[in-house]
């Protein structure tokens, strides 16, 4: 029998960079590296995180430790306390190795792979380098992502006819915002089949799982084909559309197979790129899709790194309240769009963007609930979470607690918004056009108490002064307050 090589390094691959061609993986040797791989207790502890986010991270892990072997590499998935044991007991079997790895996506694994002496590659699962979004930072007056995605337009050669973009302008936002029709026919769900690998993890994680998200690379590039194949198409005019009736409208699903290494950005936009070329794609859709993976995917990336470790401890408006209880307990508010989407949340650990931003980011702002508090609920409840994608879209986009260093001005709305854009408004107890009353819409009410409880902040904010100036002309403002104080105090006990 022929004896096994020594291991000469250790390549730590961490559940968030699940790729052959990419990483550490780049540069596996199969004869001399060991692929290691270390599920932590904390990753399987429902307590911590939502059930079906555990599930995932952990049997997409475990499916891609399994297809390495399969391909002959030399693996060893390791459970341990932490991260930090699984690592050193690896070393420990195998003294005098080195530990080799990409870069890691968050501040607190580089650190734990720096204390270990760890030779680094580049993170090469973003499209940016950490020195270009630095260049390009450093270069600007203000950190604007439309400023960032031009260049990444240009500077990635994607919907360009030389130097102009393509349709002739660079952002067909404004044609993205139309509410879903009445009767709207929907596209059957893509289901993935559930293995004995998934059933383990599943219960092992406490998580009852349905068919939505696919643990392995061939079930990702089979969302990525449902994708382009059914929902491109009307992706971009109804992007910013809410529903009860469908829980995924027409956006992509990729973000968790983005996120956990299964998909990479470059592929997923070529194969974009490919549908719109055969000419049944709008440009405004297309451009919509590309924007959020070329823009907003790698600008919060880059912004995670500039701005800093601390940055997650911003407090900017000196929000003091609690976690509601509704964001963990829908049947604690009778607000239609608040208890489904938790509900939603619930069931399958995700909604998209408008829900995230404009209800539950929003009512977070308004009622001033403790930034830290809240991010720790979305970095626990999303199927797709990490630590780059939530600290700069919560603390900088969602509850503007960074004084606005990353956007311009709150993303704060009251009930009328989301009566636009969605359908939950209907049959629901409260009326999206009242501010004062018994039904009171909780948003339109919170709206103007917090312009009004800070316009002492944003009063030199060019952005804000349509609204500040629609403060002043309320002739019931006492009221508004009075009732305000009443809507605060009743979604603290759960009675609103």
């Amino acid at each position: 029998m022929a004896k096994t090589a020594r291991v000469e390094r250790i390549l730590y691959i961490p559940f968030d960079q699940l790729h052959t061609g990419h990483g550490a993986l780049k540069f596996a040797n199969k004869k001399s590296d060991l692929i290691l791989l270390v599920e932590s207790a904390r990753m399987v502890d429902p307590r911590v995180y939502h059930p079906y986010r555990l599930f995932f991270l952990v049997s997409s892990a475990r499916h891609f430790a399994k297809s390495l072997e399969k391909d002959g590499y030399r693996v060893s998935y390791i459970k341990a306390a932490t991260t930090a044991d699984g690592i050193r007991s690896a070393q420990k079997e195998h003294a005098g190795t080195t530990i080799f790895a990409a870069r890691q996506s968050s501040f607190r694994l580089q650190q734990t792979l720096e204390s270990f002496g760890a030779e680094f590659c580049e993170n090469d699962f973003f499209l940016t380098p950490t020195s270009i979004f630095t260049e390009w930072a450093g270069s600007q007056r203000n950190l604007l992502m439309e400023n960032f995605y031009r260049k990444q337009r240009k500077r990635l050669d994607l919907l360009m006819e030389g130097e102009d973009p393509v349709g002739g302008q660079w952002n067909f936002d404004k044609e993205n915002r139309e509410p879903l029709p009445k009767n709207y026919s929907w596209q059957p769900y893509l289901e993935h089949v559930r293995d004995d690998l998934d059933r383990e993890v599943a219960s092992q994680c406490g998580a009852t799982v349905g068919s939505e998200w696919a643990t392995t690379r061939s079930g990702a590039l089979k969302a990525l084909e449902n994708f382009l194949e059914n929902h491109f198409v009307d992706f971009g005019r109804y992007e910013d559309a809410m529903s009860d009736e469908n829980w995924a409208v027409h956006h992509s699903l990729l973000s968790p197979y983005l996120n956990n290494g299964l998909l990479h950005a470059q592929e997923v936009i070529a194969a974009a790129i490919i549908k719109f070329n055969e000419g049944s794609i709008p440009i405004a859709s297309c451009e919509a899709f590309i924007r959020q993976i070329i823009g907003w995917r790698e600008y919060i990336n880059g912004m995670y790194w500039v701005l800093g470790e601390e940055y997650r401890d911003r407090n900017g408006l000196a929000a003091t309240r609690s976690l509601l209880p509704l964001f963990t307990d829908p049947a604690k508010t009778k607000m239609n769009c608040v208890k489904s989407i938790v509900t939603d949340i619930d069931n399958r650990a995700w909604v998209h963007h408008i829900p995230r931003l404009m209800v539950l980011s929003n009512l977070a702002l308004i009622t001033g609930v403790k930034p830290a508090e809240f991010l720790q609920w979305m970095r626990a409840s999303f199927i797709d979470a990490t630590d780059w994608v939530m600290v700069p879209n919560i603390i900088g986009m969602g509850v503007h607690a960074d004084g606005g260093e990353m956007m311009t001005k709150p993303y704060a709305s009251g009930g009328a918004y989301i009566s636009r854009m969605g359908n939950y408004c209907k049959g629901c107890f409260f009326d999206p056009k009242k501010r004062t009353g018994d039904d009171a819409c909780p948003f339109t009410t919170l709206y103007w108490n917090f312009l009004d409880q800070h316009r002492g902040t944003f009063v030199k904010n060019h952005r804000m002064a349509q609204q500040l100036a629609g403060l002043t002309r309320l002739s019931d403002l006492a009221d508004v307050r009075k009732r305000a104080a009443k809507v605060l105090k009743g979604l603290e006990l759960g009675e609103i």
